[in-house]
C-alpha cells in the first residue's frame, strides 16, 4: 500500500522504515487488517498514520464515526460505529481482523471506571478469540511488583491479565511517564515548572521515575506486529534515564532557559489535594490529574529489560529524557503537535451532535444569533474564525471569558487552559479550550460543542457566508436542563450582549484589517 499523502511529514518513526513495514509472504497476499481501539486518543492518534505508512489496513471502532474520520484523514481507514463497552459492536468490528491494539483507558475519577475497563477488556478478549485474531497488543502502566496499587494502576494490571487469558497471543507493554508534545505528563511538568519558581510538593517528587519518549512507545507498538505470533507476555518499557520527579522538572527548567526551581517535599499533600493543585496550575483538569498523580505514589521504573531480547531498542538507541523534551518543545514551537491529551473525550461531557432545526419543535431552546456584513474576503474571515481560542483568545471581553474558565475549573471542568492542539489547523474532534470541534467545513462553518460544566447542552456556530458581500453569522444554541438551566440562561443573558456582540464585531474587524494589510 502506498504511503498516504497526509502522513508524509510525520516524524520518526514514520512507520515507513523497513524495520516496521509489513512484507507480503506472497504476491497474492493482502495487507493484514488492524483493529485500533482508542484510535482518537493521544497514543492511538499517532499510531494510526504509522500503521498506514507501514502498509497495514486499519479499522477504527468509535462512538463518533465523524470524529474518527477527522483523525484518520484517509479513505484507507475503515470506521465502524460502536462503543467498545458493547459486546456486539466489538464483535462486528473484529470480523476479518488480524491484529488488535487495545489503547482504551478510562482516565477519569469516576467511580465505575474499573467496571467499564473490565467490561471492555472482556469484550475484546472474547471477540478476538472468536474471530481468530493472531495478536493482541495492550499498553498498560509500570507498577510495583508487590504492595497496594492505585485504583487506576490496578485497573491497568487487571485489563492486561484479562487479555492474556484470552488464549490469543498477547503482548502487554507496561510504560510509565510518556514524554511527547501534547502528552498529559509532559504538560504537567511543563506548566508546573514554568508557573511555579518555588513550590511545596508531595513527597512523591522524590520517587524514582523512568520516563519514555512517545517515539519509543510507537517503536515498541509497531514492532509488536513483527515478532513471532506465538510470543506473549507482559514487558516493561522505559527510556534510558531514571530520575526523580523534581529532577525532571529542573531539567525542563534548564532546557527552557528558566532558573532552577526550589521544590520542598511535604508528607501532607494527598493525591486528591495534589490533583486539585495540578488542576489549578496546569491545563490538565483535576479529574485527569488524579490518576497521573496516583501513579507516581510509587517508584515507576522498569523491573527488568527482558523486552530487549524480544524487541531491540530503536536504531540509534532509546531517546534520553532531555532529547524527548527538546523534541516536544520543537513540535510546539513549529506548531506540529500531532495529538494531545485533550483529544480524549471529557467524562460526563455531552457527546450527541446538535439536533437539526426541525427537531427543536416542542423543546425548550435558547439562541443568540449575530450577523455582520463585511468587506473582508471570505478567505480572510475564515482564517480568523479558524484561529479562535487558545493563544488568540475569543476576540472579546477577555476578563469575562477568563472568569467563565476559572469558574468551570472550580466546578471540576476543563476550563480555558486546555488551549488547542494547533494554532492554525483544525479537525473534527479537536479541543479548543472548553469547546470541542463538532463540525469543520473549511471556508464555511465551524461548530463547537461545549464541554464546560453547564445545566444543559450548548453549541456555538461560527459561519462564513460568501455572496455579493461576505457575511459573518454567529449562533449560540442552548438546550436547558430543568429549572436550573432556564435560570442559568437568564442569568448570563446580560453578559451575552457584551461577549457575543463584541466577538462578532471583533472577528469581522480583524478580518478586514488582515485584508487591508495584504492588499
Amino acid at each position: 500500500m502506498a504511503v498516504s499523502e497526509p502522513y508524509s511529514d510525520i516524524t520518526a518513526p514514520s512507520g515507513g522504515e523497513p524495520l516496521y513495514r509489513w512484507t507480503s509472504a506472497g504476491a497474492e497476499a493482502s495487507a493484514p487488517l488492524v483493529l485500533l481501539l482508542g484510535g482518537t486518543g493521544y497514543v492511538g492518534g499517532r499510531l494510526l498514520p504509522r500503521l498506514l505508512n507501514a502498509g497495514y489496513r486499519v479499522r477504527l471502532l468509535s462512538r463518533r464515526p465523524e470524529r474518527a474520520r477527522g483523525f484518520a484523514r484517509s479513505d484507507a481507514v475503515e470506521v465502524v460505529a460502536g462503543d467498545a463497552a458493547d459486546g456486539d459492536a466489538v464483535r462486528r468490528a473484529m470480523e476479518g481482523v488480524t491484529y488488535v491494539f487495545h489503547l482504551v483507558h478510562s482516565m477519569t475519577d469516576s467511580r465505575d471506571f474499573r467496571r467499564v475497563d473490565r467490561t471492555i477488556a472482556r469484550n475484546v478478549a472474547l471477540a478476538a478469540r472468536a474471530a481468530g485474531v493472531r495478536r493482541l497488543v495492550y499498553l498498560g502502566g509500570l507498577s510495583p511488583r508487590s504492595g497496594p496499587l492505585s485504583a487506576h494502576l490496578a485497573s491497568r494490571r487487571e485489563v492486561g491479565q484479562i487479555l492474556r487469558k484470552s488464549r490469543v497471543p498477547t503482548l502487554v507493554f507496561q510504560a510509565g511517564v510518556v514524554i511527547g508534545s501534547g502528552s498529559a505528563s509532559f504538560e504537567m511538568i511543563r506548566h508546573l515548572t514554568e508557573v511555579l519558581p518555588v513550590m511545596t510538593a508531595p513527597r512523591w517528587v522524590r520517587n524514582r521515575i523512568q520516563p519514555i519518549a512517545i517515539r519509543d512507545v510507537l517503536h515498541y507498538l509497531l514492532c509488536a506486529l513483527k515478532v513471532g505470533e506465538d510470543v506473549g507476555g507482559a514487558f516493561d518499557i522505559g527510556g534510558p534515564d531514571v530520575l526523580r520527579y523534581d529532577q525532571m522538572m529542573n531539567r525542563y527548567a534548564r532546557l527552557a532557559g528558566l532558573p532552577r526551581r526550589r521544590i520542598w517535599a511535604l508528607p501532607v499533600l494527598t493525591p486528591r489535594l495534589a490533583s486539585h493543585w495540578v488542576g489549578l496550575v496546569t491545563p490538565v483538569p483535576s479529574g485527569l490529574a488524579r490518576p497521573l498523580v496516583e501513579s507516581l505514589q510509587h517508584d515507576c521504573v522498569m523491573h527488568d529489560r527482558r523486552i530487549d531480547a524480544l524487541i531491540p531498542p530503536p536504531p540509534g538507541g532509546l531517546t534520553s529524557y532531555d532529547d524527548a523534551l527538546r523534541l516536544a518543545l520543537g513540535r510546539i514551537e513549529f506548531d506540529r503537535v500531532e495529538t494531545s491529551w485533550a483529544d480524549a473525550t471529557v467524562a460526563r461531557a455531552p457527546s450527541d451532535p446538535l439536533p437539526s432545526d426541525p427537531e427543536w419543535a416542542g423543546r425548550v431552546v435558547y439562541t443568540d444569533v449575530r450577523t455582520v456584513e463585511t468587506t473582508a474576503s471570505p478567505e480572510a474571515l475564515w482564517r480568523v474564525i479558524a484561529g479562535i481560542g487558545g493563544e488568540n483568545g475569543w476576540y472579546s471581553t477577555p476578563l469575562l471569558w477568563a472568569l467563565r474558565g476559572w469558574s468551570d475549573r472550580v466546578f471540576g471542568g476543563v476550563g480555558l487552559k486546555r488551549g488547542r492542539r494547533s494554532r492554525t489547523a483544525l479537525r473534527v474532534g479537536d479541543a479548543i479550550d472548553f469547546w470541542r470541534v463538532e463540525v469543520c467545513e473549511p471556508g464555511r462553518l465551524l461548530r463547537l460543542r461545549a464541554e464546560m460544566r453547564l445545566p444543559g447542552l450548548a453549541w456555538l456556530d461560527l459561519a462564513c457566508e460568501a455572496g455579493t458581500r461576505t457575511r459573518y453569522r454567529q449562533r449560540a444554541v442552548f438546550f436547558p436542563r430543568g429549572l436550573s438551566g432556564r435560570l442559568y440562561w437568564l442569568g448570563v443573558m446580560p453578559f451575552h450582549g457584551l461577549v457575543f456582540s463584541g466577538m462578532a464585531r471583533r472577528i469581522v474587524a480583524i478580518a478586514e484589517s488582515e485584508d487591508a494589510r495584504v492588499q
